[in-house]
């Protein structure tokens, strides 16, 4: 895609390899003159939220989980922007995002996204991915907003009301940080110290392909190192209680459907490689299919991208 706007010109700065153009600093310039990368800022839904943009056509929109920020679809991204105007934020509370102390909860999250999406002139979404708790709003945004979405991608996560109904020893020792981090004002005491050695043992406990993930854990502890991140993280969890549930449970009682297309991947060390995943998803969806990742464990688009890539695109043109 062009970066212009407004006429005029971009300018290249001179202490990083990008083209300034307004607010949206394009990386990795062709030959064409085309940008290859865009990240920007816009003020939508009361915050500011960062995003990442490439490519041209229907729109793609990939959602990321904790502990992580839009980086974690880096691998992914070029392949779908083949085609597609692929839209990859850092959702209310992560990255570059702003931090406000309220708003955390799946429906809120996902009017962000939704209202980022309107701003850049979309309406609709081809295909809206989500990986870990990024799949928990992109599950919402496909129930509010059925009419918009055409096909949905939900990694390494059951529904947010099936894990609790399912609560038992084999969930809690793969979720015992769900309930840890929802918790008031614990987590960031005992965390706060020591941010790198907590978000490392997640990405070395939760990986198979352990060296694909390695290279980005000093981006993660940055970001998770800025004011009011951790807090904001834990908030997205905090959200379960009621707000999250509530709103499961109403949609649940309404007898709500996703009536598109929904693709379920995970790891096959991932967090719900033992549970029925696509027979779970079947109880809450009318067209489901998806399978195991091979090799791999919860960080599917880092672990395995060339496989979720892969896997986005059959779904896409299926």
């Amino acid at each position: 895609m062009t970066v212009r706007s407004l006429g005029t010109e971009p300018k290249r700065t001179s202490s990083q390899n990008l083209w300034m153009v307004g607010n949206r600093a394009a990386l990795d310039r062709d030959a064409t003159g085309h940008n290859r990368l865009v990240r920007a800022t816009a003020q939508v839904n009361g915050i500011r939220l960062h995003y990442v943009l490439e490519g041209q056509g229907p729109l793609v929109v990939l959602l990321h989980g904790w502990p992580q920020t839009w980086y974690c679809w880096r691998k992914v991204i070029a392949p779908l922007a083949d085609g597609h105007t692929v839209l990859v934020p850092d959702l209310r509370g992560y990255g570059q995002s702003d931090k406000p102390p309220a708003g955390y909860d799946k429906r809120t999250m996902a009017e962000d996204v939704r209202a980022l999406a309107g701003h850049l002139g979309h309406s609709r979404i081809a295909l809206l991915a989500g990986h870990d708790r990024g799949a928990r709003v992109a599950h919402r945004y496909a129930l509010d907003h059925p009419g918009e979405v055409e096909r949905l991608a939900v990694l390494d996560i059951v529904p947010t009301r099936e894990m609790f109904a399912r609560a038992d020893a084999t969930v809690a020792r793969g979720y015992w940080h769900w309930l840890f981090h929802l918790q008031p004002d614990l987590p960031e005491l005992l965390v706060g110290p020591n941010i790198e050695a907590y978000l490392r043992w997640f990405f070395e406990r939760w990986t198979a392909n352990r060296p694909a993930v390695e290279e980005a854990v000093p981006e993660y502890v940055h970001a998770f190192s800025a004011p009011g991140a951790l807090r904001a993280g834990f908030d997205d969890y905090r959200a379960t209680f009621p707000d999250d549930l509530d709103a499961d449970e109403a949609s649940a009682a309404a007898g709500q459907r996703l009536a598109m297309p929904v693709l379920a991947l995970w790891g096959d060390s991932g967090l719900p490689s033992r549970l029925p995943v696509l027979d779970i998803w079947r109880g809450y969806a009318d067209d489901v299919r998806g399978q195991a990742v091979a090799g791999c464990g919860h960080f599917l688009p880092e672990e395995r991208p060339d496989e979720v890539a892969g896997q986005l695109l059959a779904f896409l043109r299926a």
